[in-house]
């Protein structure tokens, strides 16, 4: 740790903590590497994305310091849905679906942390070998077989129905409806707390801060079960200046998958961040020492591009390694410097074909239609006429503005719609 900061004073000095349960024994067995963490993750995509940046990060932050990381993958919960922050019911999911995506998540996250050669019962028990080498886990393999009536028997007695609703995951789907299924995700989340600390020594779980409720329902269960502490820490959620997720949305996620968002286009979205977001993400996200952030938190005006592009490279190096990190970051400033193509490859591309040219052209207007640029040729239009189109460097006034197919042809054009958004245009 840098200047002999323990790991705890480091997560809170990056603003990375938000509840805990017991602050001087979680600081006490993290500080050691005495802690045997989990995280859950739903297998709802192939992919993870930004969301789930805070804890691919704090699992590497803790491995490091010789803790061991536990990733839980929800192939069980995963077909019922957490309700927490949501206004609307989960899609449920096929085993096989399940089991894709597990396969997807444990490649990307071992960017971040380092797995033992086996996640089976006698990997988890803590040798000097394995000590922080990360598991990953399925709740599949335990709940996916239960009996009903012994698991409301033997687990279900321990929660109080009244204490539940106060919850703030169920609150908020109360207005719409709460279905039964959605109800038992607190239950099944807390077995999940009480199976790893039996099978795997599991003695603390950390999540983001919506999911304190049924973290405590699981340190609950697994104290009136068994008599024992284990602890729960949530980090605070990823938000950017304006109270919104960052990366996490129904639509238009940016994925760690570079098949779904090219490294360029990550890059970018990191380049893109507010002024007042970019600071806070250098903190929380990166490993950069504390040091070097806390003098960029003097920078101003057109140094803050700088401190965005060194976020943006980071960032870009940790999911994607730093070949990717460098190209993608050669390729945004070839685009806005220079205007020219450069090594940007990666840059999003709109292909068209003949059928979009009427009589051999196609207007500026259909361009930034046909591109995504804008829903609508009205739109469009006044995107033109408020000086908010430049294409090849050249900013449009004319929506009459049109191109011949030849023009499309190899690198084509880059159109951009504001500052922000911009499209490479090409022929098939």
């Amino acid at each position: 740790m840098e200047n002999n900061m323990t790991v705890f004073e480091e997560l809170k000095a990056r603003g990375l903590l938000a509840q805990l349960t017991d602050e001087e024994e979680i600081k006490e067995l993290i500080n050691k590497g005495k802690a045997a963490f989990y995280i859950g993750f739903d297998p709802t995509a192939d992919s993870l994305h930004v969301g789930h940046f805070m804890a691919l990060c704090l699992m590497k932050r803790l491995q490091m310091a010789g803790n061991k990381p536990i990733a839980l993958i929800g192939g069980g919960t995963g077909m019922i849905g957490d309700p927490s922050g949501r206004s609307d019911l989960r899609t449920m999911m096929t085993k096989e679906t399940v089991e894709h995506n597990c396969e997807c998540f444990k490649k990307q996250m071992s960017r971040f942390i380092e797995f033992g050669e086996t996640d089976s019962k006698e990997a988890g028990k803590s040798t000097e070998e394995n000590h922080s080498k990360a598991l990953m886990v399925n709740n599949a393999d335990w709940l996916m077989d239960l009996n009903y009536i012994e698991f409301i028997r033997d687990i279900g007695v321990h929660f109080s129905v009244n204490r539940m609703l106060t919850a703030e995951c169920y609150k908020q789907r109360m207005e719409k409806g709460l279905s039964f299924l959605e109800f038992n995700y607190m239950i099944m989340q807390s077995y999940d707390f009480l199976k790893l600390y039996e099978d795997y020594g599991c003695n603390m779980q950390f999540g983001g801060d919506d999911q304190w409720s049924n973290m405590l329902g699981g340190t609950e269960l697994i104290r009136r079960k068994l008599g024992k502490d284990a602890y729960a820490m949530t980090i605070t959620l990823l938000l950017n200046s304006e109270g919104k997720k960052m990366g996490k949305t129904q639509k238009g996620a940016v994925w760690l998958d570079p098949n779904k968002t090219s490294p360029f286009e990550f890059y970018q979205y990191w380049r893109n961040a507010a002024d007042a977001d970019v600071l806070k993400c250098l903190r929380m996200l990166t490993f950069l020492p504390m040091e070097q952030i806390e003098e960029m938190d003097k920078w101003e005006g057109s140094q803050l591009n700088r401190a965005k592009e060194i976020l943006a490279y980071e960032l870009t190096k940790l999911v994607h390694g730093e070949e990717e990190a460098c190209s993608a970051q050669e390729s945004a400033r070839s685009l806005f410097a220079k205007g020219a193509f450069g090594g940007a490859a990666e840059m999003p591309t709109a292909v068209l074909s003949e059928e979009d040219f009427v009589d051999g052209t196609i207007d500026i207007l259909g361009i930034l239609v046909k591109s995504g640029l804008t829903a609508s040729r009205s739109e469009a239009r006044r995107a033109v006429e408020q000086g908010g189109v430049v294409v090849d460097n050249e900013k449009i006034s004319d929506i009459k503005t049109a191109y011949r197919p030849e023009q499309l042809d190899g690198d084509g054009i880059v159109v951009r719609r504001g500052k922000k958004n911009y499209k490479r245009v090409t022929m098939k």
